[in-house]
């Protein structure tokens, strides 16, 4: 069975124009209940905003929300995977870059986003069914 990201990614991704407001961004992503918001720029996928960067472009540098463009906290460029990208893959990539989501993306369109927590959801099913792989392949009669 292959650990694909698409199969363990969220579909629903939100989303905001590059020109609408930071606090535009918080109450969306207040609203859906997720830590992050990915921001377009012409409809196509040109960052990300999470919890981290309010705290550390807005907050921090004592920003006015309701006066600050999302583009202007976005982190950029936006980190993405393919669909069809192996799971552990996934985890080396949020690893090299330090970032806990990665968007979902192919020829530009978002198709889901897939986090730290998800990976970390699916690790009981990977261990399990490579347990039973091994024991298949070391012990013959266990594969009948």
């Amino acid at each position: 069975m292959p650990y694909t990201v698409k199969r363990y990614m969220r579909k629903e991704v939100p989303t905001i124009p590059s020109d609408s407001t930071a606090l535009q961004a918080a109450t969306e992503m207040a609203n859906r209940n997720v830590g992050f918001i990915v921001v377009l720029t012409e409809g196509k996928p040109a960052g990300i905003i999470t919890e981290h960067d309010f705290m550390d472009k807005i907050v921090i540098g004592k920003k006015n929300p309701s006066k600050t463009t999302a583009e202007s906290i976005m982190s950029s460029p936006l980190v993405t995977i393919d669909p069809d990208t192996d799971l552990m893959v996934a985890s080396q990539i949020m690893k090299q870059y330090d970032i806990r989501r990665l968007i979902v993306v192919r020829d530009g369109i978002i198709y889901g986003a897939v986090t730290a927590k998800d990976i970390v959801r699916s690790l009981g099913d990977y261990v399990d069914t490579a347990t039973r792989d091994i024991l298949r392949w070391a012990t013959p009669q266990f594969s009948r």
